[in-house]
């Protein structure tokens, strides 16, 4: 396993903290994050932000590795999100493309579709 893959697989666990200053601190400071159904976030004051109101009502969540393959400064892992809203639990299959820099993550782009969270939120 890479170091980067490594760091990666640290990311993905910091998420079940739901702490936005620790999942913050694994990007470089002109870091971006790409939901691929929304406009890119970039910065880490900007993705300190947008992170936090986009967890803002979760009470949970774990994330699954699936598979995870890395090619120097990139790593994809496919994965599954299972995050607790309230009482309601979405599990979203998606895959993240992360390239990184000295460390630190310099880009994520995250593949899902949106309408599946929308939808289990709405049920």
């Amino acid at each position: 396993m890479t170091t980067n893959e490594q760091i990666v697989q640290q990311f993905i666990r910091c998420w079940s903290t739901l702490d936005v200053d620790r999942i913050v601190d694994f990007f470089a400071e002109d870091g971006v994050y790409h939901n691929m159904p929304l406009t890119p976030v970039a910065g880490r004051a900007q993705l300190r932000g947008f992170i936090a109101a986009f967890i803002k009502n979760w009470a949970a969540t774990e994330w699954e590795i699936v598979n995870l393959a890395s090619a120097g400064p990139l790593v994809f892992a496919e994965r599954i999100d299972r995050t607790r809203v309230g009482d309601k639990t979405i599990d979203l299959p998606c895959c993240g493309v992360f390239e990184l820099r000295d460390g630190k993550i310099s880009l994520w782009r995250d593949y899902f579709d949106m309408n599946s969270y929308v939808q289990a939120l709405a049920k």
